[in-house]
């Protein structure tokens, strides 16, 4: 793996590189590892934080100009792309419902359920989350297990523009309808997400359920209890309402995971 590695940094570097066969063998198995799980983009480490693995997302963005332009059809219909789709479905033990696709070198565990949705190269989809309809899963994103991504969520990727942390949703968490988490942000363990929260890097995050407001960016702390809000800002216009997200409560730690869900929807009267 450490000459794969290097052999990947290199090409980053020198991209004339990219012509050369042992470049893109090393891509090539950087993709089928991502695609089997043997590898990640990003994963979490003992202390709760998560380890971005850079040169394997760099392999993700080299593995298109290495692709040649291809039809492909299927019954009625046809596709032109330079991307392979997922396969063996029944094998991997994956329910996946038409139309929903994945990428070749996206990873769903088993007892994933897509909807008719799509799930980009280098994500990865733990064990008995669901992929609602119309939902997308970007590249190199990374859901955990029992998570639901509610229909039309937006999940971003990392390839275009280049970010260097891909948006993260951890286990057990609940993203409403219509929701766009983009740009890196992290949505920690058994977060709730009401409908349409929308999350970038810049978003401002306030914690409101104490005497002061707590504010934070990129990351809802794990728990939290997520609703669409808005405050003031002054422009030299004037003063116009700028959108933020709202943490109004907590799940308890103590509850059953999904007696805590609904607990959170109907206590705070959550829209998802």
């Amino acid at each position: 793996m450490q000459d794969i590695k290097s052999t990947i940094e290199k090409a980053w570097e020198d991209r004339s590189l990219l012509k050369e066969a042992s470049t893109r063998e090393a891509i090539n198995e950087v993709i089928e590892f991502l695609d089997k799980g043997k590898l990640r983009v990003a994963e979490p480490s003992e202390d709760g934080n998560w380890q971005v693995n850079d040169w394997v997302k760099k392999a993700v963005v080299m593995y298109f100009p290495i692709r040649e332009m291809k039809t492909m059809e299927v019954g009625p219909f046809e596709f032109h792309d330079k991307m392979a789709l997922k396969k063996d479905y029944a094998g991997q033990g994956v329910r996946v419902v038409p139309h929903a696709i994945a990428r070749y070198g996206a990873y769903l565990e088993k007892g994933v359920i897509m909807m008719p949705s799509y799930v980009n190269i280098g994500a990865w989809v733990g064990s008995g989350s669901m992929v609602d309809t119309w939902a997308t899963v970007g590249s190199c994103g990374q859901i955990g297990r029992n998570v639901h991504l509610s229909g039309g969520v937006g999940i971003g990727g990392v390839l275009e523009p280049l970010q260097a942390t891909p948006t993260i949703i951890e286990d057990n968490c609940f993203i409403g309808s219509r929701c766009i988490v983009v740009e890196g942000v992290r949505v920690g363990k058994e977060a709730v997400l009401g409908a349409n929260v929308v999350l970038t890097k810049s978003t401002r995050i306030i914690d409101v359920t104490g005497s002061e407001p707590v504010t934070y960016k990129g990351e809802v702390p794990p728990r939290s209890v997520v609703i669409p809000g808005s405050y003031t800002k002054e422009f030299p216009a004037g003063a116009y309402n700028v959108s933020c997200a709202l943490i109004i409560g907590k799940r308890k730690e103590s509850t059953d995971k999904k007696v805590s869900l609904n607990d959170a929807l109907r206590d705070f009267n959550v829209a998802v």
